[in-house]
């Protein structure tokens, strides 16, 4: 047996060199101005509220433009006179009409500076209209890199959608472009050729001819909704209609396909009721049952369009027809379906204020998809599931981004993220508890934009436990926790490295077969044994490494 002073040293060093390897992929990013125009609650955003949007507009697929205004309703909540309206280039406003006179403004890059006339009083609803128009920019790579797709369907009729999260609304549309402030309700009007329909949030509240043989179809949407959130769908749609008996009553499910692809939709969508019956039961009940739920085929893979959530996989179960887990639950159901559909409450129920807290969105719907499959298959299917996923994982920076410039952290939100959730389920160990504190969070945030302190606050209350360090190990650190052990004269002797400072994660192992429950810390702890020679062994379903230090010399 070696010396334990040696074996100290040696664990240092192996700790100090996981460490290093970990924080070298750290890369620093210089922000600028705009970064900060588009991210941060600015003098020019913070004195207004956000009530209302009235959005009319005229999408010319000729010349592949956008033409129209936007009113803004808002309340004044302090006294000043500029306001900032965003509309990224190359769009252009023309003007701008408050009670009946124009007003002056000026454009900074993606940012346009209102100068008020009339004095704006704290406590007043007042309202102005834009009006704009110009080619936006076209989508590259969505909905990664989104904008407007104009596309043609197998028929060669126009396919057109936005898409466009982290990039802005103001890709397309001029209003209060930050997550912080989400409008009350909007009225989406949309004209197009006289043989498209559209489709956006909502219910379809009018479709009027015009003589120039182009529709409007008017949209409304009463419930709050992020900007990313609302789009347009423009196609040779045809759509049917169920009705879904949920925890609040019926709920109107629309479904919006291209023609040709009618009958491969209604066997697939088959997954939109499993869908509510799994997720109403872990997170409470759909929250837009006003506006209904819709599910609308899209010229990209799909998004989380609030009432209006856009599918392109294909009509294949899996990712494009691939299981993301490597396990085979992923081909039980279709990805697209689940996994945009469970962002109907994290994501636009429950809202980042900043995208650097997108984790808030990702980790909760990525899990999402493990809980769909344990509800349906089985508690092991869904750990097996989100045991799969791990492989996905990159750990090349942190989960959370930098703040107030509109920057999102690693692509880990989805897949640690997840694993960082189901590890917290482990350590919670009471599955009732965990479903309430996934139920709860959707009904004390209803329709809110929150902040991770808000989130990490109120899992750990509801819990009992102080997740503090846990978060901040898993969304603010590259590392993997790793549990160094071992046996030495009766006794076990474990910690954490590879750990932040006074990480204190408690942990569940089998020692010679007998399951039980350690607490280690970043200083060494032991307990007693029954030999010298022991076999431990993780708990798998806790998102960790282990080091077994007498079997490394």
């Amino acid at each position: 047996m070696k010396n334990s002073n040696y074996l100290s040293l040696l664990a240092l060093l192996v700790s100090n060199l996981i460490s290093a390897q970990g924080l070298l992929n750290k890369s620093d990013v210089v922000f600028s101005r705009q970064d900060s125009l588009r991210g941060s609650v600015t003098k020019e955003r913070a004195w207004w509220d956000v009530k209302n949007y009235k959005l009319d507009i005229k999408v010319n697929p000729v010349d592949s433009t956008i033409t129209g205004s936007n009113t803004i309703k808002y309340k004044v909540i302090d006294t000043y006179n500029t306001m900032q309206i965003d509309l990224q280039n190359p769009m252009e406003i023309t003007r701008i009409i408050q009670d009946g006179k124009a007003l002056e403004f000026t454009r900074e890059g993606n940012v346009f500076f209102v100068k008020l006339k009339e004095q704006q009083l704290v406590g007043a609803l007042k309202e102005l209209t834009v009006f704009y128009n110009g080619k936006p920019k076209v989508a590259v790579n969505p909905p990664w890199d989104g904008g407007i797709t104009w596309k043609k369907d197998v028929n060669g009729k126009l396919f057109i959608a936005s898409s466009c999260q982290g990039l802005g609304a103001s890709v397309w549309w001029p209003n209060k472009d930050h997550m912080y402030d989400e409008v009350e309700g909007m009225t989406i009007s949309v004209n197009v050729p006289g043989d498209l329909m559209d489709v956006s949030n909502g219910r379809l509240q009018d479709v009027k001819k015009l003589k120039d043989g182009t529709k409007t179809y008017t949209w409304v949407v009463t419930n709050p909704i992020n900007n990313y959130g609302v789009n347009i769908n423009i196609g040779d749609y045809v759509s049917y209609s169920e009705k879904y008996q949920g925890e609040k009553g019926i709920l109107d499910l629309d479904y919006y396909v291209l023609k040709d692809n009618l009958a491969k939709a209604k066997a697939q969508f088959k997954d939109v009721p499993r869908m509510l019956q799994a997720f109403e039961h872990w997170f409470g009940p759909y929250p837009f049952y006003e506006d209904s739920y819709k599910l609308v085929e899209a010229p990209y893979l799909g998004m989380e369009h609030q009432s209006s959530v856009t599918y392109g996989n294909g009509y294949k179960n899996g990712y494009r027809g691939r299981d993301l887990s490597g396990t085979g639950w992923g081909l039980k159901f279709d990805f697209i379906i689940i996994h945009e559909s469970g962002h109907e409450w994290f994501a636009n129920n429950i809202t980042y204020k900043d995208i650097a807290d997108m984790w808030i969105h990702e980790s909760f719907t990525n899990y999402s998809e493990s809980l769909f499959v344990e509800y349906h298959y089985g508690k092991e299917a869904g750990y097996e599931y989100v045991r799969g996923l791990r492989k996905n994982i990159l750990n090349d920076k942190p989960i959370i981004g930098n703040y107030n410039v509109n920057n999102e952290g690693s692509s880990d939100m989805y897949y640690k993220g997840a694993n960082m959730l189901h590890t917290i389920r482990q350590i919670i160990n009471n599955d009732d508890k965990w479903r309430s504190i996934l139920r709860g969070m959707n009904s004390t945030f209803y329709h809110q934009t929150v902040s991770t302190k808000q989130i990490e606050d109120f899992i750990s209350t509801e819990a009992g436990v102080d997740f503090s360090k846990v978060f901040d190990q898993y969304l603010r650190d590259v590392r993997i926790p790793t549990l160094e052990y071992y046996s030495q004269d009766g006794n076990l002797f474990f910690r954490w490295a590879n750990a932040v400072a006074d990480f204190d994660m408690p942990v569940k192992v089998t020692i010679d077969s007998k399951e039980q429950w350690l607490k280690p810390t970043t200083n060494w702890n032991n307990v007693a044994v029954s030999k010298a020679d022991i076999k431990l062994t993780i708990d798998p379903n806790f998102y960790v490494a282990g080091f077994d230090i007498t079997k490394e010399n």
